[in-house]
């Protein structure tokens, strides 16, 4: 008797999908029995997080918090635990949706979102990305040379972008009205000024113009302060924002990228004044800042007001010690450190969450999570091993 091949093909496809589908499930199951904390079923709860964060007393249970997970780390998690089953990619808002399920699954209790449609025109070199959940465009470093501004000519024709265009809302305006009602959003995107003041000009030619275009440079800051503050006004219309996150990386290793003076002149009173802002909105002011900043945390703390600091590397200070320092005063996000998730085994990782726990939760104020960002180069199981621990404490 004589059967088609396409009859065979198509019982073939049927039997891998079969086979496919048992070894996906089978993979699951372990993954699973690995990972306990994330079987458990997710219990958000948005007003808990934001009174760990103004140190109410201790939490019932550990709270997770991030800057951003790449995207690569956050897709490669939906993708192993099946977390965009019964979402359509042509659905407009496929994007949204799957990023809650993502920040659900790994215990978060908010969602994080910016304006958008606001880049600045700055000088990248883009190269191969090597991390092994590779990034399709490669990876993009700032040119630290120069700038698009170096001039006052190029100071007056700089392309701004305009944060008061309808559509930079369009985010937040979704998940005003769909964020599920136990969760909150944490509302990212603003205070960039050290980190533009060095990308638009260069951090070289900031450098000469802070002894030879001091106008310049202030001019700069006044104008990205402008920026910032337009950019949170519209933030703050939203009453499902709860916090607002700033961003300004402004040292490294051993010290800040500007002397202590010129932080205190041309970026600190730009934050300063973002904090109140917040703070009359009654929210709380998080700060993600890289480097060390033991110069100007005082300041930080007292004098521009932030709620909460993040952004913590071994080699500079570990969050345990932050604990018994400022972190009296302000709560602390993240601290265990990239370096170590890249390069340490899960028990190590395990270990360290439990003694992170143990000496930053009493009294609130801390949250679990990275000492910078989920970067694609972080072994996924590393990770995942973090938020899993997290998930168990307690137990």
């Amino acid at each position: 008797m004589f059967i088609p091949l396409s009859i065979f093909a198509l019982f073939a496809f049927f039997a891998v999908k079969r086979i496919g589908g048992r070894l996906w499930q089978r993979e699951r199951q372990e993954d699973m029995k690995r990972f306990r904390g994330l079987e458990k079923t997710p219990r958000p709860d948005g007003e808990a997080l934001m009174a760990n964060i103004r140190r109410r007393g201790t939490p019932r249970r550990v709270h997770h918090l991030e800057l951003f997970q790449d995207a690569e780390i956050a897709d490669a998690i939906a993708e192993r635990f099946d977390l965009a089953a019964g979402l359509s990619p042509d659905d407009p808002d496929y994007a949204r949706k799957k990023h809650i399920a993502v920040q659900r699954f790994c215990g978060f209790d908010y969602a994080g979102a910016a304006l958008v449609r606001l880049d600045f025109t700055t000088f990248r070199t883009t190269v191969d990305d090597t991390a092994a959940l590779k990034r399709t465009g490669g990876r993009a470093f700032q040119d630290e040379h120069k700038g698009p501004i170096a001039t006052w000519e190029d100071f007056e024709k700089f392309p701004w972008p305009d944060p008061c265009a309808p559509e930079a809302t369009q985010d937040l305006e979704w998940f005003q009205e769909n964020l599920p009602d136990d969760m909150c959003v944490i509302a990212r995107g603003t205070g960039h000024i050290a980190e533009y003041l060095t990308w638009l000009m260069g951090y070289e030619t900031l450098c000469y113009a802070l002894y030879d275009r001091r106008d310049l440079v202030a001019a700069l800051a006044a104008r990205l302060q402008k920026f910032y503050v337009a950019s949170l006004e519209r933030m703050l219309q939203f009453d499902r924002v709860k916090a607002i996150f700033a961003s300004d990386d402004m040292g490294f290793k051993t010290g800040l990228l500007l002397s202590p003076a010129d932080m205190r002149e041309f970026v600190l009173p730009g934050h300063r004044l973002l904090a109140e802002m917040t703070h009359r909105a009654g929210r709380p002011y998080l700060l993600h800042a890289c480097g060390n900043l033991r110069d100007i945390i005082d300041d930080l703390v007292d004098a521009v007001k932030i709620d909460a600091k993040h952004s913590f590397e071994d080699t500079i200070e570990d969050v345990c010690e932050a604990k018994r320092t400022y972190g009296r005063k302000i709560a602390l996000l993240g601290g265990i450190d990239v370096d170590f998730l890249c390069r340490s085994d899960e028990k190590a990782i395990r270990r360290r969450v439990r003694r992170t726990l143990e000496a930053c939760m009493p009294g609130g104020g801390y949250c679990l999570g990275t000492g910078n960002t989920v970067a694609n180069y972080i072994p996924l199981d590393h990770y995942l091993a973090m938020v899993d621990e997290g998930r168990l404490y307690g137990e």
